[in-house]
């Protein structure tokens, strides 16, 4: 079990550099950094559209929107500074 939590938070971390390192690129299009930020925004934000206290479906905003706005930022990224933000991680945790 710790074991895996602990690859869980490697991850994450990978996973956060990534997306600075993309919020921070030269070539990333403003359209894209705005929803990303968006993205943050909402996943740190304590005001949801549905309150995650209600049973069940308390979290499923969350589940919907935060993949939503990630997944359109990224199709106006150019896939090489996609390629290249990687690349950068992968460099940085060997």
């Amino acid at each position: 079990m710790t074991h895996h939590l602990q690859s869980l938070v490697k991850r994450f971390r990978r996973e956060v550099r990534f997306y600075t390192l993309v919020l921070k690129h030269p070539r990333t299009p403003r359209a894209s950094k705005v929803l990303l930020g968006a993205a943050i925004a909402y996943a740190a934000s304590p005001i949801d559209l549905i309150p995650d206290f209600i049973p069940m479906i308390g979290y499923l905003d969350d589940l919907v929107i935060l993949p939503i706005l990630i997944w359109l930022a990224f199709r106006l990224i150019p896939k090489d500074v996609i390629v290249e933000c990687r690349n950068r991680v992968r460099a940085e945790t060997i």
